[in-house]
C-alpha cells in the first residue's frame, strides 16, 4: 500500500512541522516549569523545618507528573487511534495550558498549609495526563506527512521540543528573577512564568487549528480500518506486546535516563549537591541547551543516511562510559569556578542526548502499524521517559543522600543505558523505512536501510 497523496489544499510539511513543534514546545515548557523551580518550590510549598526532606518531596512532586504519563498515553493514544491525531493533540494542549496557568494562582504553604502541596500535586497530575498524549500525536502527525527518506530529519524537530521547552522555561525564569530581584521573585514573581502559559496556549491553538487531519488516518477512516479497541489490539496480542516491549527496553528507557541525566539531573547536581547558586547553575545549563539542541536535528537527519540504531546505541554506550568522568570534571570545574568548563561538560551530555533522541521518533513510528500507532507508541515512550527517565533526579539524589557519595546517583542511569543498548542490539527486529500505511508484520517497502 502506498502512502496517500497529499491534499493540494493541505499545509506544506514545514507548516506542519512548525505548528506541531510549537504546540509541543509549549506543552513541554508548561511541564518543565516546575522542574526548573523544584529546588525553589521546596521553600514555598512544603514545611520549612527540614530543607533536605522538603527538597526530596519537591522533586517527588515533580515526579508525580511522570507517574501518570503512561495513563495519559493510554487515554489519549486510544482517542488518537479512534478519533484522529489532530483533535487529540489539540485537547492535550488545552488541558496542559489550563493546569499550568492555575499553578500561577496557587496559594503557598504559608497561606493555606498542606492544602498548597496537595493542590500542586493535583495540577501536576493533570499536566502528566496531558503530556502523555501530546508527544505521540505530534511525532506521528509529522511522520505521517514526511517523505520516507527524510522522516528522521523532519521528526527530529519534534524531538527538539522537550529540550527547547526546558530551555524556554529556564530563560523566562531567569528573566523574571533578574528583572524583579530576589525578594520580589520569591514573593510573587515566580507566578509570572506560569501565567504566561495562557498567552502561549492561545498562540498554539491558533496554529494547530490551521492543520488538517493526517492523510494516513483519513485513508483508514474512509476504508473503515480504524481500530475500535486500540488498547486491546496493541497490548493484548503477542506480536503487539512484543513490539511494545522492544520499544520500551530497546529505546525509550535508556532515552529517558540519558535525557533527564544530561539536563535535569545536571541542574539539580549543580544546585543541590555542589551548592552552586541558582543563577549560575541555570545559566550554565541554558547555554549548553542553546548550543546542543540543534545537534538533535543533525542526528535525526544523519539517521536517514546511516540508520537509526547505530546512533541510538552509540549515544547510550557513550553516556554509560563517560558519565562518571564528566561529573567528576563538573565537580572540579565548579570548585575552581571555571563555569565555561562546567557548561562544556553539560554540553558533552547533550551530545549523548542528541544521538539517542534525534532518531527516536522515526524509529518508534516505524515500529507500529497506522491503526494502532498512537496507542502503541505512546505507552512505551511515556513509561520509558516518564518512569525510567523522570525518576532519575529523585532516585539519583536519594542515592547520593543515602550513601554520601556524590557520584553514586549515576549508577541508575548508567545501568539503564547499558540495558537499553544491549536489548536494542540483541533483540529489536531489523527494520527499514517502511510504508507508514502498512500493517504490523507486513513486508516493508524497498528502500534505504534506516534502522
Amino acid at each position: 500500500m502506498s502512502q496517500p497523496k497529499a491534499d493540494a489544499r493541505a499545509p506544506g510539511i514545514w507548516t506542519i512541522v512548525l505548528a506541531s513543534s510549537a504546540g509541543t514546545i509549549i506543552e513541554w515548557y508548561d511541564f518543565y516549569l516546575y522542574g526548573s523551580l523544584a529546588v525553589f518550590f521546596s521553600t514555598l510549598f512544603y514545611p520549612p523545618n527540614d530543607p533536605t526532606a522538603a527538597l526530596l518531596v519537591s522533586v517527588a512532586t515533580f515526579a508525580t507528573g511522570f507517574v501518570v504519563r503512561p495513563f495519559g498515553a493510554l487515554l489519549f493514544g486510544s482517542l488518537g487511534d479512534r478519533l484522529g491525531r489532530k483533535h487529540t493533540f489539540l485537547l492535550t494542549l488545552i488541558l496542559m495550558g489550563i493546569s499550568t496557568t492555575l499553578v500561577g494562582f496557587l496559594p503557598t504553604y504559608a497561606t493555606i498549609g498542606f492544602a498548597a502541596p496537595i493542590a500542586l500535586v493535583v495540577l501536576r497530575l493533570v499536566q502528566g495526563l496531558a503530556i502523555g498524549g501530546e508527544y505521540g500525536g505530534a511525532a506521528i502527525y509529522v511522520a505521517e506527512h514526511a517523505p520516507a527518506n527524510r522522516r528522521g530529519f523532519f521528526t527530529s524537530f519534534i524531538q527538539t521540543t522537550a529540550t527547547v521547552g526546558f530551555f524556554v522555561a529556564i530563560l523566562i525564569v531567569l528573566a523574571c528573577r533578574l528583572s524583579l530581584g530576589e525578594e520580589a521573585f520569591r514573593a510573587w514573581g515566580w507566578r509570572i512564568p506560569f501565567l504566561l502559559s495562557a498567552l502561549l496556549l492561545m498562540l498554539s491553538i491558533y496554529l494547530r487549528m490551521k492543520l488538517s487531519e493526517s492523510p494516513i488516518f483519513e485513508q483508514m477512516r474512509q476504508a473503515g480500518k480504524v481500530s475500535r479497541a486500540p488498547i486491546r489490539e496493541s497490548f493484548g496480542t503477542g506480536q503487539g506486546l512484543r513490539y511494545s516491549l522492544y520499544a520500551l527496553f530497546g529505546a525509550t528507557a535508556g532515552l529517558g535516563c540519558v535525557w533527564y541525566t544530561g539536563q535535569f539531573y545536571a541542574l539539580y547536581f549543580l544546585q543541590s549537591v555542589l551548592k552552586m547558586d541558582f543563577l549560575t547553575a541555570n545559566v550554565c545549563v541554558a547555554v549548553a541547551l542553546a548550543i546542543g539542541t540543534p545537534l538533535i536535528v543533525v542526528s535525526g537527519a544523519l539517521s536517514d543516511r546511516i540508520g537509526r540504531r547505530p546512533l541510538i546505541v552509540a549515544g547510550l554506550l557513550l553516556a554509560a562510559a563517560l558519565y562518571i568522568p564528566i561529573y567528576m570534571g563538573i565537580t572540579a570545574a565548579a570548585a575552581a569556578q571555571n563555569y565555561i568548563a562546567v557548561t562544556a561538560l553539560i554540553l558533552a551530555q547533550l551530545i549523548f542526548v542528541a544521538l539517542v533522541y534525534g532518531p527516536n521518533a522515526a524509529f518508534l513510528v516505524e515500529l507500529f502499524p497506522a491503526r494502532l500507532r498512537y496507542t502503541s507508541l505512546s505507552l512505551p515512550y511515556h513509561i520509558g521517559t516518564g518512569i525510567f527517565g523522570g525518576f532519575v533526579p529523585l532516585i539519583s539524589l536519594s542515592v547520593v543522600s543515602y550513601t554520601g557519595n556524590i557520584y553514586a546517583g549515576l549508577i541508575y542511569p548508567i545501568s539503564i543505558a547499558v540495558l537499553t543498548a544491549t536489548v536494542n542490539v540483541l533483540c529489536l527486529p531489523r527494520s527499514v523505512a517502511t510504508d507508514l500505511s502498512s500493517e504490523l508484520g507486513a513486508a516493508p517497502v524497498t528502500g534505504r536501510q534506516v534502522a
